[in-house]
């Protein structure tokens, strides 16, 4: 059974990811964060739209994400959208550098969300770019499958 305070913790989605990105290969990272950071999250003020990682120095860094001061902050506040370490195993990184060298992979932040032991953890996907005709081919598809699932429906129900 769930506990009580996971109902309140949220998962902060990249929605844009799935729209612009198509997304070959999920894993789960942890990250390094401040505690007025964690707090922020905790609150649900986070945006994930325009981040991405990027190997650094032997390490994977969260780049572009904006966490919002946390109002309770004062003087002791983080930089809103500064570098964040990403915790992965040293072979998952190997594995992931030989991956983002192929032209067009990048890694994309597709939610942010707290696990079972009240650790933040980061979804990353190792993305390639749409263009706009494939974006326009995931609408259409997406349309056709709905109005399958409507016309199944209404068959069922009739």
């Amino acid at each position: 059974m769930a506990r009580a305070d996971e109902k309140h913790t949220p998962r902060i989605v990249n929605r844009r990811a799935r729209a612009n990105y198509a997304v070959l290969e999920r894993f789960e990272a942890g990250i390094v964060l401040l505690g007025t950071e964690v707090k922020s999250i905790r609150s649900g003020n986070a945006d994930l739209t325009s981040g991405f990682a990027m190997l650094e120095d032997g390490a994977l860094v969260l780049c572009d994400v904006h966490i919002k001061p946390y109002e309770f902050g004062h003087q002791f506040n983080h930089e809103p959208r500064r570098p964040r370490r990403l915790l992965v195993h040293q072979q998952e990184l190997k594995r992931l550098a030989g991956k983002l060298a192929t032209k067009g992979c990048t890694l994309i932040p597709l939610a942010l969300y707290f696990n079972r032991r009240g650790k933040i953890k980061v979804e990353l996907g190792l993305c390639r770019g749409k263009q706009t005709y494939d974006k326009r081919e995931t609408i259409r598809r997406r349309t056709a499958e709905r109005e399958t699932e409507r016309a199944l429906a209404r068959r069922r129900n009739s």
